[in-house]
Parts: structure tokens; sequence; C-alpha cells
């Protein structure tokens, strides 16, 4: 948030709705679309800040200017200097600048092309799910993205609407209204078009208007946008904005620890050791470098983002669309998925089964009454006040009702707080005012001292509170749900009054029937290792009836009541144990969400409703579905366009395979590397040369990088879509140490051969005998030995280390994988022999080379083989 309110705000709070029309010469038509353009050059854009982070400018600076590339730029810099500017270069002439330069261009722009993949699915994702507001433009109100406000329109905004600028009211109907997701207040605060007194100093004494990111609880109002996006009093600030520490995000900062750490050991040893040994100090920087740069998969975000994108492309093939494309890491480490009850586990279709007086026979009254509650109701629509106002298409019931309307007009409403859980209304009558409230039963009786049966008042005593709990719980343990209906007669013409003296007259029951396919998908879910938790505002013992019909276990529920007296140190043990939450407020439900992800889980939230909200912003992954309020929608990662958790559960599969694809890469990538520097660093320290240059060594790992593009496409084991997938940072250091050391071993073999019994062969003796000449080509011809059997073995043992089990028998990769493989193996192997590979110090090699690498390398994935049995013997998973 900036701070500071904007001077417009500041100077309309204080004037009267008329006085601000007159003073910008508002037209009650709207702005016309000339001055839409105008205004818009004029105050600036309401596009949120996370779109201007997908343009193409920051794409391309996404592909260019990264940790990676600039170490490149620093490598070409200082080869340029060596190599060119002084009269004493180091031999490698512009050659080494020019290879370096080809990289980082080519890195560069195999990225801008995912960048820009990524940002056409992006957009039209975003089309797809924009938030739009209603606005009067050119004299006719229409709907439109909300990125489109300028300052000046005129908006309409009803309950469940999230505000979309700063907007100062000039009408309102009981408009209340949420600040809680940008101030962290949870009240709910009436907003109306008076104009203050004064400028108030906080942000909640503005009555007047309505700031971005706030939500409309109820009511409904109209008013004039005074700021839109970085002009605003929150900045550019919306829910999908919020910086929440994702899964991804916590597993890519993990990632990168390790690495760092590796690298802050091996590169000041590397530097130092070829320092020494060597004598030049500016190739062994140089070395240094590139060892920084060879541990670090140089094409990780680009391999990561393709993985994603697939990921995302398969989802929305299956009717989910995903928002936030780092998402797809939380759908393939879910072990925990929270959803509410109703509409997610049972249907969206309540049915008003039963209107009943309070000793259990049907009433007309009560019907009646709740009908008035209902159809004056503002505020964010519900089903149960859905299934209510159907009554009114009965068969000769519609005169009955719009008679029933026109004796009782609205004067005033307090909306459904999830405090007090009950709505009331003011209605005026030919016999006086008159309250209704309606909602939940224990709430609706702390407000009664009478209750009302066949026209006679009686004062509520114990023997009637018993009875009431007896007619309530027999339908509460048949799975409906209850609300109780009361009223009363008053002389003040504006709510709230006094919540006492309450006449309770009845209770309506609602059927709220399991859905079919709720069970097969909890239990497709049970066997993905993803525990289910219900997190409802509904009552106990109805919630208890809808979970057994479910098979979903209720041995352990809370309420929020229970909740609220645990001790911050019972909470994480009583939280972890329990599957079933109910009577929760919005505020509950997200205290649950925070406690399992303390307690090591990554939690997904599904829900739809208002009251969703926060729980929804706290969640690892926050899903909804596309008939949500507008709020919940723009707040969640996922988007389900079908309510149903079988769709959920191929969401969750495909997270895992691009998660599973993208751990493939990251460690078998960096347990190559390490081993292969191990291996430098003991070659610079017994060798009178550097085993191979920084730029070959460049050369190579961005190669194989290349290679590794095509791995979003691999297949993955069904054994490791059966349970949630760890953070990769938790366990890449262990795989590194593991693995990464074998191929330092058989690198150290290659040495050998090179150095006694190749080199000496063609060159005509040891190292040392020979004059400059040859100790040139002995060099060149132990380097390319060298690329040859490195690039052989980090391709080679991908496939093995993509499966703990048999490669090529008990899980096949896919045919691209192979292709590419195969024929990335051939070019890099012809590489040697051609004038780019002379330009980089690589030479031809005798055929007999060609048999030693071929056992070389088939002995390496027999080690290889043997140590993958130990680990997995020992750790139990491998990726």
């Amino acid at each position: 948030m900036k701070g500071t309110v904007h001077n417009r705000i500041q100077k309309y709070a204080c004037v009267t709705p008329d006085q601000m029309i007159q003073d910008i010469k508002f037209s009650p038509n709207g702005l016309l679309q000339e001055q839409v353009n105008e205004y818009r050059q004029k105050y600036g854009s309401n596009a949120q800040s996370a779109t201007n982070q997908n343009s193409l400018f920051h794409c391309v600076r996404r592909a260019f200017i990264n940790p990676f590339s600039i170490v490149l730029f620093v490598l070409a810099a200082i080869s340029f200097i060596t190599d060119i500017l002084m009269p004493d270069g180091y031999g490698q002439g512009i050659s080494s600048v020019a290879i370096i330069g080809v990289m980082l261009v080519i890195s560069g722009i195999v990225r801008l092309v995912q960048e820009i993949r990524s940002k056409r699915i992006t957009d039209r994702l975003a089309g797809i799910v924009n938030t739009t507001v209603s606005v009067c433009r050119d004299g006719a109100w229409m709907e439109v993205s909300s990125d489109t406000l300028v300052v000046g329109d005129l908006v309409r905004l009803v309950a469940g609407d999230r505000v979309p600028a700063d907007i100062r009211l000039l009408t309102a109907q009981d408009l209340f209204v949420s600040q809680s997701v940008i101030t962290g207040e949870s009240g709910i605060l009436e907003k109306t078009p008076a104009a203050l007194v004064e400028s108030p100093k906080k942000i909640s004494d503005y009555e007047n208007t309505l700031f971005l990111g706030s939500t409309i609880t109820g009511g409904s109002g109209t008013g004039i946008v005074l700021a839109v996006g970085t002009d605003t009093v929150y900045g550019a600030f919306s829910t999908s904005g919020i910086n929440r520490k994702q899964a991804f995000d916590r597993d890519a900062n993990s990632i990168a620890w390790v690495l760092i750490r590796f690298m802050a050991v091996l590169v000041p040893v590397v530097f130092v050791a070829c320092g020494l040994t060597k004598g030049n100090w500016i190739e062994a920087f140089l070395f240094g470098l590139s060892i920084a740069v060879g541990l670090t998969p140089e094409l990780l975000p680009m391999v990561v983002n393709a993985c994603l994108a697939k990921g995302c492309y398969q989802m929305g093939q299956k009717q989910t669309i995903v928002k936030n494309i780092n998402a797809m890491q939380g759908f393939g480490s879910m072990d925990v998925l929270c959803v509410d009850k109703t509409g997610t586990l049972t249907s969206d279709e309540i049915l008003l089964e039963y209107y009943l007086d309070i000793l259990g026979n049907e009433s007309s009254q009560v019907l009646d009454y709740a009908f008035l509650n209902s159809h004056y109701h503002t505020g964010v629509k519900n089903y149960l006040d859905t299934a209510i106002l159907q009554c009114r298409i009965m068969p000769g019931k519609e005169e009955h009702f719009e008679n029933l309307i026109a004796s009782f007009p609205k004067l005033d409403e307090q909306p459904f707080d999830y405090n007090r859980k009950y709505a009331g209304v003011l209605l005026g009558g030919d016999t006086g005012n008159l309250i209704i409230i309606k909602g939940s039963v224990e709430e609706v009786l702390g407000c009664c001292r009478y209750a009302e049966y066949h026209g006679q008042v009686t004062e509520i005593g114990n023997d009637a509170l018993q009875n009431v709990h007896t007619i309530v719980d027999e339908m509460t343990e048949d799975g409906t749900k209850v609300l109780a209906v009361a009223y009363k007669k008053t002389d003040s013409c504006i709510l709230p009054c006094t919540e006492q003296d309450f006449i309770l007259i009845g209770y309506l029951a609602f059927f709220d029937a399991p859905k079919q396919s709720a069970v097969s998908a909890i239990e497709k879910l049970k066997a993905l290792r993803v525990d289910i938790r219900v997190l409802t505002g509904d009552g106990y013992k109805t919630t208890l009836s809808v979970c057994r019909r479910l098979n979903i276990d209720t041995d352990s529920v809370l309420t929020g009541s229970q909740l609220d007296q645990l001790s911050d140190d019972e909470l994480p043990l009583c939280i972890e144990k329990t599957t079933v939450f109910t009577e929760l407020s919005p505020k509950q439900k997200a205290k649950i969400v925070e406690t399992l992800q303390f307690n090591g889980h990554t939690v997904g939230f599904l829900g739809d409703g208002m009251n969703d909200l926060p729980a929804e912003l706290q969640a690892d992954v926050g899903i909804s579905v596309d008939t949500a309020a507008e709020a919940i929608k723009e707040s969640a990662d996922v988007i389900l366009l079908k309510k149903d958790l079988n769709v959920l559960e191929q969401g969750i599969l495909e997270g895992r395979k691009a998660f599973i694809n993208m751990k493939k890469y990251i460690k078998i990538t960096a347990s190559s590397n390490l081993g292969n520097i191990l291996a430098v660093l003991i070659a610079a320290v017994l060798l009178p040369f550097f085993p191979m240059t920084s730029v070959q060594l460049l050369l190579l790992n961005l190669l194989y990088d290349i290679l590794c593009l095509i791995l979003p496409w691999d297949t993955v084991d069904d054994e490791l879509l059966t349970v949630p997938l760890q953070r990769t940072g938790k366990t890449l250091g262990r795989f590194m140490t593991r693995f990464g050391p074998i191929s330092s071993v058989f690198d150290g073999m290659t040495f050998a051969f090179l150095y006694f019994i190749l080199c000496p062969a063609v060159c005509g003796g040891p190292f040392g005998a020979l004059d400059m000449a040859r100790q040139a080509q002995f060099i060149t011809i132990f380097q390319t030995g060298w690329f040859l059997e490195s690039m052989w073995s980090q391709v080679l043992i991908l496939h093995l280390l993509r499966t703990p089990t048999t490669p090529f028998v008990q899980s096949r990769p896919s045919r691209p994988v192979i292709w590419t493989t195969v024929l990335g193996i051939v070019l890099f192997t012809l590489l040697t022999i051609t004038p780019l590979g002379k330009l980089i110090g690589l030479t031809a090699l005798p055929v007999g080379y060609y048999g030693f690498l071929v056992v070389n390398v088939v002995l390496y994935l027999l080690a290889g083989t043997v140590a993958k049995r130990f680990y997995l013997k020992k750790y139990y998973e491998l990726l």
C-alpha cells in the first residue's frame, strides 16, 4: 500500500455527490468512448502490475538478463580483454569471445521463445477468467474488463463483486464492504454516499469511498472512479497478486541455496588450485567462473517453464484453467485438500423440504416470513435463499407472494454476518414495523425470549429449549440443514436495533444430497495419498451425516467454538488429527490451512463462496470454480470449469507429471555437473594443463541443457504418480553427493587412458617430452576425448536415473526423448570433426578411442545401476 490517499479522493470525500458531479462535469450517461481514451492517457491505465509483468519487454528482459546470462557476459568481456586487447593474449583470439557470444544469444532466444509462448497461454487464460465490471458508457450499461476502467467512469457494484478501483459512491442501498483482504481487519463496514465533515486520518474511516481490492458483501451501489492502477491507495493491489509464499517459491529458494552452497565451496577451491598449479590466474579466474555456470543448470528456468506450461495445457484439456503457472508444482506436491461441503461434496441444487412451526408441523407463516427475508436480502446470493425463493413459482402461489411483497415494503437490512450467522430485514406494514431474522438455529435462539405456536406467544423456558433441540436434532441427523426463523415488532426505522426479545416461529429444513460422483472421487484422491479435510460453516450433525454417506472419516470432528478454545500448543496436533471441521468462520478456515502448512503439508483449498476467500489466499494452491464470486475467482490459482472432484484428480495427476519431469532435469543435471566439476578439480591439480577449456565446458553444459528441453514430453512411471512429491531442494544435495562422484571416478579413468595411453600414442611420447606444437596437439586430443566422454555419460545417465525401475524394460521414455538422445549423441560426436569443433579446440579422434568410450560408459551405467539400488533401499525414493 502506498499509505497515502490520492488528492481527488480526499477532496471529493468531503463534498456531496451533487457537488462532485458539478465539479468534474460528470454526465449521467457516463463517458463517451473518446473521453475514455483521453482519460486513459491523462490519468493512467487500470491494468494490474501482474499483467505488466507479462509484457513483451519483461519477457525479453527475463530471457537475456538473468544470473546465468550475466556470468556468460562477464566471461565474454574478460575473454575480449585477455584475448584481443592485451598484446600478449593467450592465443584463442576472437574465437572464445564469438563462441560465448553465440551461447549467450542462443540461450536467450530459446528462453525468449518459451517466455512468449507462456505469455500467450497466460493471456488467453486471463481472458477466459477475466474480472468484469458494470459500467455506463455512451448512455448504456455494459460489462467491460476491469482493466479498461478509467478515471471518471460510472460503475455499478453488487454483492460478491471485487472493487476494481478507488471509487466515490453516488448511491448506496444497504451497501456493506469487507476490507479484510487489504487491511487485515475482519469487520464488515457499511458505506454510504454522504459527504464527510473532514478528511479522515484512517483509510477505514472513508465511509463514502470504496478502495481497490475490497469486496462487496451486501447491498448495491453506484459510484465514480477517482483513481486507477498504481494511482490508487493500495497501489496495484489485487487479490490475485498477493505475495503468498507458494510451494513453488519455497522449492525454488531451497534449490538455489543448495547450489549456492556447492558453489561457495567448489569455485574458490578450483580457482586457487588452478592458479597455483598453472600459474595463470586470469585463466584460473575464467575457469572458476565457468565452474559456477557449469554447476548450475543453465537453462533451468526455461526447462521448468516448459514443464509447467505443458502441464497447464494438459489441464486445460481436462476442464481446468491454471491462472498461475507456478501452481502446477503445488498440485504435484499437494498432500492435503481442504474442501467446503456445499456444492463440492453435495449438489449445488439445494431443496427446501419443510417449513415447520416450533413443534414440527407445516407452517405457511414460517414460509412467508422466510420468503420476505430472502427476497429483500441483498448480500452475496447463496443456495439457501435461492431454494426459498423457488416457492414463489409453486402452483397458485405467485399472486400470494406478490401481495406479500406489496404489503411489507423494506425499510432497512442487516446482511448476513459470519459472526452473527443470521440475516435480518426491517419491514413496514399496516400494523407496524417488523424485523424478521433467519439463520443458524443456535444464533437465532440466542436472540429469542419468546416462542409462538398457533398465534399464542409464550416465554421460552428450559422445557421449550429442550423441545427445540429434539425437533432440530432429529432433522439434522437425517442430513438436512436447518435454519430458524424469528420476528419481533418495533417502532424503529433503522437497523440494527437491540438483538433480543425476538419471537421464534419455526424452522426451515433443506436437503443437500451428496453427489454421486463424490464417493468415487474421494477414493481416487485417497489413492493418490491426498487427505481430504472438510471445512464448512454448516452445522455439526448435518455435516456428519453427509460425510458418513461419502465414507469420510468422522471419528475426529472439531467445531469452530472448540477450535477457539485450543491453546497454541494443542492447535497443531488437534488439527493434524481432525478430518472434519464444522461451524467455522472464514477466519477459522484460514487458520486451519495455515496450521496445516506449519505442520509441513502442501495445502490446496477448494471453495466458491465469499467465506472461503481468506482460506483461498492462505493455501499453497487456491482452487475455485467458474461460477464462484468474482473475488474468489480472481484470488484462485486454478479454476475448475466443472465443480467435480474427479476433474481435480486429473489436475493433480498432470501436476505431478510436470513436477516429476522438472525434478528429473534438476537432480540429474546438477549431479552430473557436480561429477564433472570434481573431475576438473582433480585434473587441474594433477595435470599440467586444463582438462577442458572454459568455453568447451560452457558449451558442453549448454548443449546438454538443450537436449533436456524435450523432458517435459517424457513419460512418467505410474508408481511415481501415486504419492505427493517432496520439494526438490530437500533431497537435491543428497542426490548430488550420491551420484555425482560416481561419474568423477569414470572421468578419472578417462583421464588416465587419454594421458598415459591414447595421447602419447598419437603424439609420439609423454607430454613432458614433446615440443610445444606436439603438446598443443596432446592437449587438444585430451580435451576432445573428455568432451565426448562427458557428453555421452551425461546424456545416457539421464535415462538410467529418470526412473527407479529398469530403463527401456520396465519404464520406456517417450519417443521424442529417445530420438533426441540418439540424434544428440550423433551430432555432438560429429561436432569434433567439423570446422566449428576446430574453432573451439576439438579434433578428430582415432577409431580405437570409441571402443574405450563404449566400454567406459557401459561400466559407468552399471555402477550407476548398483548405486541406484542402494539409494532406493536406503531412501525408498529416487526422485
